[in-house]
């Protein structure tokens, strides 16, 4: 009788649940950076509301939107994909940090803090695609001044990902002080998280969309070759 199979069983799942779960959490960060990175392209596409040539006619505007339907279904998916991903993403990098720095520090909960205010900012972002998509089906559906508030909303507060670059900077500080993670990770997190905070509270607040997503996806990728 072999007696040590069953044991070595046993003690072989939880290891193999440990590294599933350690790379559920990292794919969700390339999720979350990926859809982001869509999101912003999307969003970026929505131009509407900025043409200058018909600047000031919400009936034109709500008409020009209205062909642009699709760019807003794929912004409003990648940001509600981002919102939710960061979640996981959020949760599983303070674990990896807590487990690696001294006891009662607080660089965990602040990387965890930033990415979920931008998991909210997301979520609340996409909080008028709805109304946008369905209502400018038909020109009687929508009041026209309704639609250009909304598509200042589409290109405005999905873009606001400075709290990302306050994780960024959380990472950077657990890496290059800590020594908690590869010190190639903490200069890149140290530079886009500085840039992403400074754009993030400067009047050009809304260029953090094009760092904070980025940070993400380098960071999860980066952690899901170093482990």
């Amino acid at each position: 009788m072999n007696i040590s199979s069953p044991v070595a069983a046993a003690s072989a799942t939880p290891v193999d649940g440990r590294a599933r779960s350690r790379t559920g959490w990292l794919a969700a960060g390339v999720v979350a950076g990926l859809a982001g990175v869509v999101g912003i392209q999307a969003s970026g596409a929505v131009t509407a509301v900025y043409d200058e040539s018909i600047a000031g006619d919400p009936v034109a505007i709500a008409r020009r939107l209205a062909d642009q339907r699709t760019q807003i279904v794929i912004e409003h998916t990648g940001f509600a994909v981002a919102a939710l991903a960061l979640l996981v993403f959020a949760a599983g990098l303070s674990r990896l940090l807590a487990s690696r720095l001294e006891s009662g520090s607080a660089l965990p909960q602040v990387a965890a803090g930033g990415l979920f205010v931008t998991s909210a900012i997301c979520l609340i972002g996409t909080g008028l695609t709805t109304e946008l998509i369905f209502g400018l089906s038909e020109d009687s559906k929508m009041v026209p001044e309704f639609a250009v508030v909304g598509a200042h909303w589409l290109g405005t507060i999905p873009w606001l990902w400075a709290a990302a670059g306050v994780s960024a900077l959380a990472v950077a500080v657990a890496s290059l002080r800590g020594g908690a993670l590869p010190r190639w990770l903490g200069w890149t997190s140290a530079v886009l998280g500085a840039v992403t905070v400074l754009v993030g509270i400067s009047p050009m607040q809304y260029l953090a969309g094009f760092t904070g997503p980025v940070w993400v996806l380098v960071c999860a990728v980066g952690l899901w070759f170093a482990k």
